[in-house]
């Protein structure tokens, strides 16, 4: 199988929260502002991360192409759970509100009465923002303002949903579902087995893909950001159950992997190098707040906080959760393999 779909390469989005966008220079004809047509036909497109459906309304097919990491995410028949309407101004000027956060790099977060504004700025594209995310505070309807000033003369096309807007848009978005994102490396297979493997930058998730696609039959859901939720499955015609999945993203790691798929969450392991591979159970406590400490969560408002350590606290209560102290060669596959809980 060994499947996976390349992206951009890795990002780092900085304290969790960080960024960059621009690539100048890159040899592509920009389709500029719109038109003043008031004939034109609206356009949509729409993808699903981790659950989790948006889609894209505007006045051309500029503004609702989708990234190239995107498209394998595009779906077709969709009810969204947060809709953008994107619009082109003359310019834009910072958001006047208290401000929440600051990347210190692309992208600034503020509050105001309505909901949210997300500034993004580049020194290649001026000193205005060249685009802002204005979205409600349950993050199901966005507009999401261009620059004309800003892009007139760029020398490529504008991407609306361009990185990291895409990420934190999800992000956000999952502060109001059971779900989170965290660090990790999601691995179904051999004979459907799904495994999660969480770590901070460096602990080993793109060696882990690596190996596991060497040695065996796998489907790589990504290699550095997975999606969890708690879904209701029909057992039959009198019951559902809640179980949590893993989800694919399109956010990968150093080897690649990206794919839109989902499976049925069996086992998480913590990763950490070390001598052997040793295999150590986590209380619900311990789980917890390692899984939160390698986490994507908008630390800028308190229930945030408070609903993810909620959610994480079902999903170690459900699901058998780990510390791995491994070494990068067959032998940790294989004790995977051989583990019994």
């Amino acid at each position: 199988m060994n499947r996976h779909t390349a992206a951009p390469a890795e990002r780092d989005m900085g304290s969790n929260l960080g960024g960059t966008v621009l690539h100048v220079g890159d040899d592509l004809e920009s389709d500029g502002p719109p038109s003043d047509d008031p004939g034109a036909s609206p356009c949509a497109d729409a993808f699903r991360v981790g659950g989790v459906c948006v889609q894209l309304e505007g006045a051309r097919h500029g503004d609702v192409t989708l990234v190239p990491s995107l498209v394998p995410f595009r779906v077709e028949n969709r009810v969204p759970d947060i809709t953008i309407q994107v619009q082109w101004v003359a310019e834009l000027s910072p958001a006047s509100g208290p401000r929440l956060f600051d990347s210190g790099s692309v992208w600034r977060l503020h509050e105001d009465e309505a909901g949210f504004q997300f500034d993004f700025s580049a020194p290649a594209l001026g000193a205005r923002p060249y685009k802002k995310l204005v979205v409600d505070r349950h993050f199901s309807q966005a507009t999401l303002q261009m620059s004309e000033e800003a892009f007139a003369g760029f020398p490529r096309a504008a991407e609306p949903l361009e990185y990291p807007l895409d990420e934190l848009l999800i992000m956000h978005r999952l502060t109001q579902e059971k779900a989170i994102e965290l660090h990790g490396v999601g691995i179904v297979g051999p004979e459907g087995a799904s495994n999660l493997f969480v770590g901070h930058s460096g602990a080993g998730k793109s060696t882990t893909a690596r190996l596991w696609t060497t040695l065996h039959e796998v489907e790589i859901l990504s290699d550095d950001r997975i999606i969890i939720r708690e879904e209701k499955v029909r057992e039959d015609e009198a019951r559902e159950d809640a179980r949590i999945f893993m989800y694919g993203t399109p956010w990968h790691g150093e080897a690649a992997f990206a794919l839109p798929g989902r499976a049925p969450l069996q086992r998480i392991f913590i990763l950490e190098h070390g001598r052997g591979n040793v295999v150590t159970r986590l209380s619900q406590s311990q789980a917890v707040a390692e899984l939160f400490a390698r986490s994507f969560v908008p630390f800028h408002r308190h229930e945030y906080v408070d609903s993810a350590l909620a959610f994480l606290h079902r999903v170690a209560g459900s699901v058998p959760c780990y510390r791995y102290s491994f070494e990068p060669d067959e032998r940790a596959v294989e004790k995977v393999l051989n583990f019994r809980d």
